[in-house]
């Protein structure tokens, strides 16, 4: 396929964003909210299991891609890193079939099963992390910033943005039942499987940036490279960015581990996926009209309105009970988080130097995932835990249940977002004037 020149993006480069932007959130949505359920539906509903598993994963995600995105900066390839990733990350999604109580008492018998089970998947959960953020968040990323610029990056972001909500109505339209009837080994099976045929694919489809060239600055000072006064100094727009995107991240976080749970126990909304359906796939779309808009007349513009239609939706979705509600409401919240994450992530891009790409990915992840991956979860279950309400499940065993409550903190958390956002337009202009 013939690729187009600067200011549009090819054909094939939007093919293997798509694919591979998509395969890999189908693995990252089961691992974010999914995973969750596991824990919660088959092992333990203590939601201390659940933040620690999410900041644990956040600790490697962040730390993988650091050390894996700065490699492939330093080789001058993105490509083996995305492909090879892509393939051992489906056999590790894969490896999630086979952890049981049962299981793990079997191979553990003076041990507690659930404890052994528990920390079971919390290891191998940041097993697959480590081989899903070296292929995507390391490589992948890096990739789309190699073949992309400041005249389309908010157009592919708003489709990126999209991606995993497309994922999230692929899984629960089509995978979702599996989970429902128990059926959780088939259900790690197929999206281990899709997942590594990605990667496969991606041997014939993902071509190299043509301006990638490898970097020969040595290694180690380049991995601390991005947490030096002196860089960040340098690159202050860039930093001013991934404050105002971590504030955010927080504020997603704080709910998105315990939605699928909060849905179905505490409004009783045990088809979810009529909601979350509806809820995505306008979302969707709102995302990627935006991000055609945002490319034309400036992300900017959209910063401030678009945080205040996101922190309006949370306190929507608070007060909401039944389905109708919900799905306006979550589109209204879903959609805005869409757009403004969009909108600040291309600003990432535009700020983030060309010859370190790969290099940023790791600064950028622990802005945008560790950091929000262990505050927002842990608020979240501090919420839960001091609203202290139960439910009895079908085998009359008392539960914790998430409470409308979890909005209202990523409402508040929202607010904060507004510094960081104001300081980012004020200099914006300036430099514009300079």
């Amino acid at each position: 396929m013939k690729e187009k020149k600067a200011g549009a993006v090819g054909l094939r480069t939007w093919i293997s964003v798509i694919m591979f932007g998509l395969f890999g959130q189908l693995a990252w949505t089961v691992e974010n909210m999914y995973f969750n359920k596991f824990l919660y539906n088959t092992i333990s509903d203590n939601p201390t299991f659940i933040s620690s598993m999410v900041a644990a994963s956040a600790v490697v995600a962040t730390l993988t891609t650091l050390i894996m995105g700065t490699l492939s900066d330093r080789v001058g390839k993105r490509k083996i890193f995305m492909v090879l990733g892509y393939i051992i990350w489906g056999f590790t999604t894969m490896a999630f079939a086979f952890i049981t109580t049962d299981n793990a008492a079997k191979l553990f018998p003076t041990l507690n099963a659930v404890t052994v089970a528990a920390i079971t998947v919390i290891i191998m959960d940041c097993v697959m992390t480590f081989f899903g953020s070296t292929a995507n968040d390391g490589a992948f990323n890096a990739w789309v910033t190699d073949v992309t610029d400041n005249s389309n990056r908010a157009r592919v972001e708003a489709v990126l943005s999209a991606l995993p909500l497309i994922a999230m109505l692929i899984i629960f339209g089509v995978l979702d039942g599996l989970t429902a009837n128990g059926n959780w080994k088939a259900f790690y099976l197929i999206i281990g499987s899709l997942v590594t045929f990605g990667g496969i694919i991606g041997l014939f489809l993902i071509k190299e940036s043509p301006d990638l060239r490898p970097n020969k600055d040595n290694y180690f000072k380049n991995i601390i490279y991005g947490f030096r006064p002196s860089t960040v100094k340098a690159n202050t727009m860039l930093y001013i960015s991934f404050v105002a995107f971590t504030i955010i991240c927080i504020a997603y976080q704080v709910f998105l581990p315990y939605l699928i749970i909060y849905i179905d126990t505490y409004l009783g909304i045990h088809d979810y996926a009529i909601p979350l359906g509806i809820i995505l796939i306008l979302s969707a779309v709102i995302s990627v009209i935006m991000g055609n808009v945002m490319d034309k007349v400036g992300k900017e513009k959209f910063y401030l309105p678009i945080l205040a239609i996101l922190a309006v939706g949370c306190v929507a979705v608070y007060f909401v009970r039944t389905i109708i509600p919900l799905a306006i409401a979550g589109t209204i919240m879903m959609g805005a988080n869409l757009v403004v994450t969009a909108a600040i992530n291309a600003t990432i891009r535009d700020y983030t130097p060309e010859d370190k790409a790969g290099l940023f990915q790791g600064i950028r992840m622990f802005f945008s995932v560790l950091l929000p991956m262990v505050i927002g979860p842990a608020i979240g279950a501090a919420v839960i835990k001091g609203s202290n309400e139960t439910y009895i499940d079908e085998f009359g065993a008392v539960k914790q249940v998430p409470t409308p409550n979890i909005f209202l903190g990523a409402a508040v958390v929202c607010v904060f977002a507004v510094i960081p956002i104001i300081i980012l337009i004020k200099k914006q202009k300036q430099s514009k004037n300079d």
